[in-house]
């Protein structure tokens, strides 16, 4: 291996596999230890350089200088260029998974190779790619030669390859597809805040513009609705609201759940709660199908919203109010309190926390404590009457000739006052 072949295969490898002379130099120094210790020892103390200017090798094995070249020969060229093949293609692996790991979360373009058990391969120039029917939009399909768009999820080092996973269902393909369909957006002029999905159905997109003269949502539905249109046909068909951002979650909340109108929101800051108010005839465009509508506004909006009319609401009320003064110690004065900071049920006081407890009554930590356990006993207690409530409904709607309430319940009834287990 004279030095004009070793700077000629250096600079061959760099240019036909992208990675840089530096490692490559490392890998053929590295290749040429391994050999020479080889034929020597494995405890042998090799050192291997390669002039990096005219591709001269030099050497010492143990301290004592020697011929680099006639150990290669020695050894065999063969096995010498085993080894630097093994490096090279480490080599490449770590080139590849570093291209493409500073690309995670970016969009990329590929074509489909081929198919295999619902997952599709998609060839992205110098990498296979997968894209898993789990990262898919529900509903869709693909066949050998179709073009995809999808992002980068995750890339990892598989054996001397390298494994690169695409999405199309996480929410940040939702805002690649934005930002490309969306000249404000990749103009920093209108910001996506947040972005709450559930691929193949609906997605809610915040929106928010740093310039008054524009329009936020507007500029993002487009003239007669082109430009949702082309990232709705990419979605195929998805559902996309796009919802006005603001910092106050009073105004956030109601816009986050339209179509339906809203009555009132109650935030309830220490749980993190919201108490929406609708009237009867928004109640289900409010909770949406399956309750999709709420729940993807409370994702959005951070707060965990809760759909109410005003009478639901003051019957929950006075029954918490009633319950939670049933629990030794806790007075009228606390139970209102407790109430007015959203804690509607028993699962809810279990878990509230003791310095919030304590600030509204004049408790001990060891009296908190006993409070949060009757709470959680309360609440089993209820949880477990409903649902014998619930198997004696079965068994009535199954056996109707059968006569009413033939067997006690297994376990007394909650009291009719009382908050159930569960506020929801």
């Amino acid at each position: 291996m004279n030095p004009s072949e070793v700077l000629r295969i250096v600079d061959a490898i760099h240019r036909d596999k992208n990675i840089d002379k530096e490692v490559v130099f490392q890998a053929i120094e590295s290749a040429l230890v391994s050999a020479t210790r080889k034929y020597h020892s494995e405890d042998s103390e090799v050192v291997i350089n390669i002039d990096r200017q005219d591709g001269s090798i030099s050497g010492h094995i143990d301290g004592i200088a020697v011929d680099p070249e006639e150990t290669v020969g020695r050894i065999g060229a063969q096995t010498a260029k085993q080894v630097i093949i093994q490096k090279i293609r480490e080599a490449e692996r770590d080139s590849l998974h570093d291209e493409y790991d500073e690309m995670v979360g970016q969009m990329v373009n590929g074509t489909v190779h081929r198919a295999e058990g619902g997952a599709a391969i998609v060839a992205l120039g110098n990498v296979e790619a997968i894209l898993p029917r789990s990262e898919q939009i529900p509903g869709e399909s693909f066949h050998a030669n179709d073009r995809v768009r999808a992002i980068v999820l995750e890339v990892r080092k598989q054996g001397s390859r390298v494994k690169v996973v695409l999405s199309r269902a996480n929410k940040k393909f939702v805002q690649r597809l934005f930002e490309q369909e969306i000249p404000e957006i990749s103009d920093n002029v209108i910001e996506i805040k947040n972005i709450s999905r559930e691929p193949g159905y609906r997605s809610k997109v915040a929106v928010d513009s740093s310039d008054q003269r524009v329009d936020c949502v507007g500029a993002c539905v487009g003239v007669r609705g082109n430009r949702i249109k082309n990232i709705v046909d990419e979605l195929s068909g998805e559902r996309i609201d796009i919802v006005r951002w603001t910092d106050d979650p009073e105004t956030l909340i109601p816009n986050a759940l339209q179509p339906a109108e809203v009555e009132e929101v109650i935030l309830c800051k220490m749980m993190g709660r919201a108490i929406v108010l609708v009237r009867e005839d928004q109640l289900s465009l409010a909770i949406g199908r399956r309750g999709q509508n709420v729940r993807l506004a409370s994702k959005l909006c951070g707060w965990d919203i809760e759909i109410m009319l005003r009478e639901e609401l003051e019957e929950q009320i006075d029954r918490a109010v009633t319950g939670f003064m049933q629990i030794e110690g806790i007075t009228d004065s606390v139970a209102e309190q407790l109430v007015g900071e959203g804690f509607l049920s028993y699962d809810d006081l279990s878990v509230i926390e003791s310095d919030a407890l304590m600030a509204m009554g004049t408790y001990t930590e060891d009296e908190v404590d006993r409070i949060r356990d009757e709470a959680e006993t309360r609440g089993m207690e209820a949880e477990r009457a409903l649902e014998n409530e619930r198997r004696r409904n079965r068994s009535d709607q199954q056996n109707p000739g059968s006569a009413p309430n033939s067997a006690p319940p297994a376990t007394p009834p909650a009291d009719d006052d009382a908050p159930s287990g569960d506020a929801s």
